[in-house]
């Protein structure tokens, strides 16, 4: 059976807000880095983060909760994103590239982000929760 034929759709962008800290997310499915023979599917997401604060703040920490379409579950945890811990200043952005592999065709993420403030203040900022779809995930409606 012919593997179903790709077409680059617009990349959905996911938001949440919390304590006037937005995160943006777009995931979009890299077809070059994955081999569905294999079960291995690989998606790249980029993450936009707006400070609304009146303060600089810093990224100490991220999480990550990614279930696959079987209900398997990842977390991914530790310092800072792509080897930086960012300091953001108000109405300054960060944004950067990451990815994430699955063994299914489909899968979900979340998570959130430890923010220290100039301040003294620390605080979790959540990331909106995205969905995770490749052209090879049959496609029901109900």
């Amino acid at each position: 059976m012919a593997p179903p034929k790709i077409t680059r759709k617009k990349v959905a962008a996911y938001s949440a807000s919390t304590l006037d800290v937005d995160v943006k997310v777009a995931p979009y499915f890299l077809e070059k880095e994955s081999t569905p023979e294999d079960s291995i599917y690989v998606w790249g997401y980029k993450v936009v983060i707006h400070n609304r604060r009146q303060h600089p703040i810093t990224l100490r920490s991220r999480y990550w909760k990614i279930t696959d379409g079987l209900g398997q579950i990842q977390e991914v945890q530790g310092q800072g994103v792509v080897g930086k811990q960012p300091v953001i200043e108000p109405d300054g952005h960060f944004d950067y590239t990451s990815g994430a592999p699955l063994g299914t065709p489909s899968g979900i993420m979340y998570g959130h982000f430890i923010m220290h403030e100039s301040t003294g203040d620390v605080f979790s900022v959540n990331a909106p929760a995205f969905s995770l779809d490749s052209p090879y995930q049959k496609q029901t409606l109900n």
